[in-house]
């Protein structure tokens, strides 16, 4: 039997953190599994990726057909009955109630598009470039009630160009993303980061990775 940590995966779309988690999972020598793909839309295209890596899938969609409680209970039906450690949330584009981030506390992880505690919420890189920022990056963080918020357990910067649009942006950190997700799971599965109080403290600091050089946008470098 395996003796690494299950893990289930909340998503809405297409879910590509959600396979960067499946590609680190398919190492035997990585310390978490995915367990469990669970969705809220039946439309939802990482719902194929998972099952063509052999992953159990679940859909519990209640648009326009039930409360958010009705959700959550069965959501939460579902990630018990999989026996899952922890929850990745990849996407998943629900807001979660109080109640069910408190059942779940300190083993509900999230990735945001940013450098928490900047720029929680949506319309994350339209609104770091009209701050004129220089440093974005994204986040993995154990999640609480409050929307983007909880102790941060990894982060990575990524520059910003003067040339940059929301979408050049948002690619960039998007692969960084890629990067940090299973970096962040990793190091929660194996124990290496562990809560102190409301902080992360990780045994090897490895939580943050470097910055990033910005690739030129058209033209060539100098």
């Amino acid at each position: 039997m395996s003796n690494r940590v299950p893990v289930a995966v909340m998503i809405s779309g297409r879910g590509s953190n959600m396979a960067a988690l499946i590609d680190a999972a398919k190492n035997p020598d990585y310390p978490a599994e995915i367990a469990l793909v669970l969705s809220n839309r039946e439309d939802a295209g990482g719902l194929e990726t998972a099952a063509d890596a052999g992953i159990a899938t679940k859909v519990i969609d209640y648009r326009g057909k039930g409360s958010r409680a009705a959700f959550e209970e069965a959501a939460t039906a579902a990630l018990e009955e999989a026996e899952v450690d922890y929850i990745c949330l990849a996407g998943f584009m629900r807001l979660l109630s109080a109640h069910f981030v408190d059942r779940w506390r300190d083993r509900l992880i999230n990735i945001h598009p940013s450098l928490l505690p900047s720029f929680p919420g949506l319309n994350t890189h339209e609104r770091a470039l009209q701050a004129g920022v220089k440093i974005t990056g994204c986040t993995v963080h154990f999640v609480r009630a409050e929307m983007d918020s909880g102790p941060i357990i990894a982060q990575v910067a990524v520059p910003v160009s003067d040339r940059d649009t929301a979408e050049t942006l948002s690619q960039r950190v998007l692969t960084q993303e890629h990067r940090i997700y299973p970096l962040a799971l990793e190091l929660v599965a194996s124990g290496r980061a562990r809560l102190v109080g409301e902080r992360v403290i990780v045994d090897d600091d490895v939580s943050v990775l470097p910055p990033l050089a910005v690739p030129p946008i058209g033209g060539t470098a100098g």
